[in-house]
């Protein structure tokens, strides 16, 4: 094979390997360094069987090094509504970790700072389903406000702001 045809035919491979192994690269060292978060004891996420930004969500808290067990059910509704979520911060799925509810497409930042400041709230909620945050696209620019709900939050107030 003439050289030219070689480099043309081996370069779509060979980008194709190196960009799988620094993906692989990249989030062992992401995991690796939340590799305390399995201290905060099991995540309990609750979705509808069928939502696959839920789904995501709950890969990506796996690969941040939370230990999560997932709940499927149609009736999400009576979940928020036993936890005191406020109507105005729904989110399409429910988590509940070491006594806090963390409702939404929620950072991991937002969820790591929670755990590590214990403040004396109800929970955390991205209400809906803010473009970019994990789980709907994954985009470390996405701007949008995480709020803190019950106990000294109250009906809510400002808790984090992602894309910072």
């Amino acid at each position: 094979m003439k050289p030219i045809k070689t480099v043309i035919a081996v370069t779509p491979a060979a980008a194709l390997a190196l960009g799988l192994a620094s993906f692989g690269m990249t989030g062992m060292a992401h995991a690796d360094s939340h590799s305390d978060m399995a201290d905060h004891g099991t995540m309990h996420v609750t979705k509808t069987p069928t939502c696959g930004c839920c789904g995501a969500w709950v890969a990506l808290a796996r690969e941040e090094g939370y230990e999560v067990e997932v709940t499927d059910t149609r009736d999400v509704t009576t979940v928020k509504l036993d936890a005191d979520i406020p109507g105005e911060m729904w989110a399409c799925h429910t988590a509940m970790i070491d006594g806090y509810v963390v409702e939404g497409h929620m950072p991991f930042e937002a969820l790591s700072k929670l755990l590590e400041d214990r403040p004396d709230i109800t929970g955390i909620a991205v209400p809906g389903m803010p473009g970019g945050s994990p789980g709907m696209g994954n985009d470390p620019s996405a701007r949008y406000d995480v709020i803190a709900f019950g106990g000294e939050a109250g009906e809510g107030e400002f808790f984090y702001q992602a894309g910072l």
